[in-house]
């Protein structure tokens, strides 16, 4: 492998594993703070991408979609939570998987009662659109680095915002300990909504940023799903920062698996996960 196409696959990895971390951020955090095994975290990213579709045509913007998609998804996620998810923080974990199990067929159908079941296409915003040629037979998009640069910025504001703001200060309290956090006033029920509301938009930002790159089809939520849980054990559960080195790993594994070992590629990043956990229960970070 020359250095082009070791370049070309860094950088893909790199965009891979930053996509992850954006679903596997929201699904930590849903899971190490609200303890919610939620299996319709997937649904979430199909939705992002859907909305993409369906805005872009509406606007004829991306970018403008991506804004009124993130709110949109603010919301559904606030609403979620206050019908269904806040009735079962205190029931068993089987419980929360029939209802998340539940929801993914409820989403399957609802997405093809709005919007069909082709398979559809995001043009990519034509600012973005040029590549950046590495060699004369080798280029390299530029959206695919505008996507790279998007999940870097929100990765950045999301440990900004847990890390350094008096909101972030009140949930790491209420996951370290929900009641000595009510005790002292704290509203866990508004965190909660809070928290599970910016877990649904990042995994629909996730969805919007890649529409472009993988299109748009039915049951695309499923097949993130398994790699986003992968992302979250590898990493430790409720762990952020764990959730961002498994991202990355799990980029590079999958990625330079496909190129290198084809034969074994689709088993590369469970071996990975078993060689962890073989040595780190618990994953590479605590909570």
């Amino acid at each position: 492998m020359d250095f082009a196409n070791f370049l070309i696959q860094l950088l893909n990895s790199l965009q891979y594993g930053l996509l992850l971390f954006m679903l596997a951020a929201g699904l930590t955090l849903i899971f190490g703070i609200m303890g919610v095994v939620n299996l319709a975290h997937g649904s979430f990213y199909m939705l992002g991408a859907y909305l993409a579709w369906a805005l872009t045509a509406q606007f004829e913007s991306l970018t403008v979609a991506i804004v009124v998609g993130a709110l949109l998804a603010v919301a559904f996620g606030w609403l979620l939570e206050w019908l269904l998810f806040r009735h079962f923080y205190h029931r068993d974990h089987l419980d929360q998987v029939l209802l998340t199990f539940g929801l993914i067929y409820i989403f399957e159908e609802l997405r093809s009662i709005l919007w069909g079941d082709d398979v559809h296409s995001v043009a990519v915003p034509e600012a973005v659109s040029q590549s950046i040629q590495l060699t004369e037979n080798l280029s390299y998009p530029v959206y695919r680095l505008v996507v790279s640069a998007v999940c870097i910025v929100l990765a950045l504001g999301l440990y900004g915002l847990i890390s350094k703001t008096r909101l972030g200060m009140k949930i790491r309290a209420g996951a370290f300990n929900r009641e000595m956090a009510e005790a002292l006033g704290i509203n866990i029920r508004l965190i909660h909504g809070v928290v599970f509301a910016l877990g649904v938009a990042l995994a629909a930002i996730a969805g919007m940023v890649a529409a472009p790159i993988s299109s748009v089809y039915p049951g695309m939520g499923s097949s993130v799903l398994i790699m986003c849980f992968v992302v979250v054990v590898i990493g430790g559960i409720g762990s952020v920062r764990g959730a961002m080195v498994a991202a990355l790993l799990v980029g590079l594994v999958d990625t330079f698996g496909k190129v290198l070992l084809p034969q074994i590629a689709g088993m590369a990043v469970y071996m990975l996960m078993a060689a962890v956990l073989l040595y780190k229960p618990e994953g590479l970070f605590k909570q």
